[in-house]
């Protein structure tokens, strides 16, 4: 799957438009290098996302085409930082 997709099917980025911009900006690396937004991830593989002020390293644990928002946090495990929506469940 490519990375801008996975991006937004995990439901760390909103919009596929914005994952892209993130990837084409250099703000998304996989595995310790830039990545661009074609970029094929696999499970086992670990993301930095820079997004602002935020950090997020997440690795991947599941590869699904869609995802529902129950099952969209399954997709990866989270190393360090945290995604905008799960702030208040830490």
């Amino acid at each position: 799957m490519r990375l801008d997709k996975f991006l937004k099917v995990s439901r760390l980025v909103k919009r596929r438009t914005l994952a892209q911009e993130l990837c084409d900006g250099g703000h998304v690396k996989r595995n310790g290098r830039t990545a661009k937004s074609s970029t094929p991830v696999e499970v086992g593989d670990v993301l930095e996302l820079t997004i602002g002020p935020r950090r997020i390293e997440c690795r991947v644990t599941k590869v699904m085409e869609t995802a529902d928002k129950k099952t969209a946090g399954e997709m990866y495990e989270i190393i360090s930082g945290a995604p905008a929506g799960l702030e208040a469940e830490s």
